[in-house]
């Protein structure tokens, strides 16, 4: 049975909503939200970006829902805080939590004045992370000199079961890199129109890892209107669309917004999956579950939250059991 789960886009909507939005969720038996993990927004357009881990306390108390983050630990944030506010939140929701890890944008991480390394320096300190982390998680007392320090550092309050460490990949090199990882527990990747696409980078971490669990996040623009959902996802989504490369130098929305001005409407429905018609999210819903995966994560681009979760609620979770 795969997991489906709601995103909550914090660089999106302010923390208050996002929070009825679990709720809404929750009532229409999703079974897991995905909560982002920004301090700048990707555009000013969004205009939010409230503290996950503030907000994941609040919303794992008000639902039953099972909840994660993907973070990008050894920059705005030392790996052994990560580890031990991952595990305060395990422990007070066993089993409820989980953790992804990635190499991080400068667009966040860049905020405490980093030179931004290289993506093969950046997997190299994502594994130093990992590691201080899960040995803490295990009880040892960590001392750590490399890219990050760690001195004598031991969490007192564990859960019962440490949180799974779950790889994030945006391209097939790093998915294959993470299923050669001794520290992953899984993969998240981003699921768009492009299914090949994502099939690969989900074959080129089974080749190392083909018991692990692989983790969508679907990025989709629903509207009742078809024009609405594409002026959805182009308003709020567009930043991006910018290739991947370029973005390893943008450091604030600023400068995401002036590049996204030469991003068009067919871009966008290259990167997001717009339609209004509930039947055709449906297949391609299904498209990806016959790729085998875990869990999928929904995230419609736009604004019309509630709109979508009654939808799909009503009409599209119910055909994916």
């Amino acid at each position: 049975m795969t997991d489906i789960g709601f995103h909550a886009s914090h660089e999106q909507f302010a923390p208050s909503d996002l929070l009825e939005c679990a709720k809404l969720a929750d009532e229409y038996a999703f079974d897991d939200v995905l909560a982002s993990d920004h301090f700048h927004p990707w555009s000013e357009r969004q205009g939010e970006s409230g503290f996950v881990w503030s907000w994941l306390g609040s919303a794992m108390e008000a639902t039953s829902l099972s909840f994660g983050t993907v973070n990008a630990p050894g920059y705005r944030y030392h790996p052994a805080i990560i580890a031990q506010a991952a595990a305060t939140l395990r422990e007070m929701y066993p089993e409820r939590f989980w953790l992804s890890i990635g190499s991080g944008q400068l667009l966040n991480e860049g905020i405490v004045g980093p030179d931004w390394p290289v993506k093969s320096d950046r997997n190299a300190r994502l594994e130093e992370c990992a590691d201080v982390m899960q040995r803490l998680w295990d009880g040892e007392e960590v001392t750590h000199d490399g890219q990050i320090t760690v001195e004598r550092a031991t969490l007192y309050s564990r859960p019962e079961t440490p949180p799974p460490l779950i790889g994030a990949a945006l391209s097939e090199e790093t998915a294959r890199w993470l299923g050669q990882c001794d520290w992953t527990d899984g993969m998240i990747t981003i699921a768009t129109p492009a299914h090949d696409e994502v099939a690969q980078r989900v074959e080129a971490f089974r080749e190392h890892a083909p018991d692990e669990p692989v983790y969508l996040k679907v990025q989709l623009s629903y509207d009742t209107d078809e024009e609405a959902a594409l002026e959805g996802a182009y308003d709020q989504w567009r930043t991006n669309c910018v290739p991947g490369p370029v973005t390893q130098q943008l450091r604030t929305p600023e400068e995401y917004d002036e590049l996204g001005e030469e991003i068009s409407r067919e871009q966008v429905e290259e990167n997001v999956r717009v339609s209004a018609d509930l039947e055709q999210h449906l297949e391609w819903l299904q498209e990806d579950l016959s790729l085998g995966v875990d869990k999928l994560v929904l995230h419609n681009v736009n604004r019309e939250q509630e709109q979508f979760v009654d939808d799909f609620g009503e009409n599209v979770l119910p055909e994916l059991d």
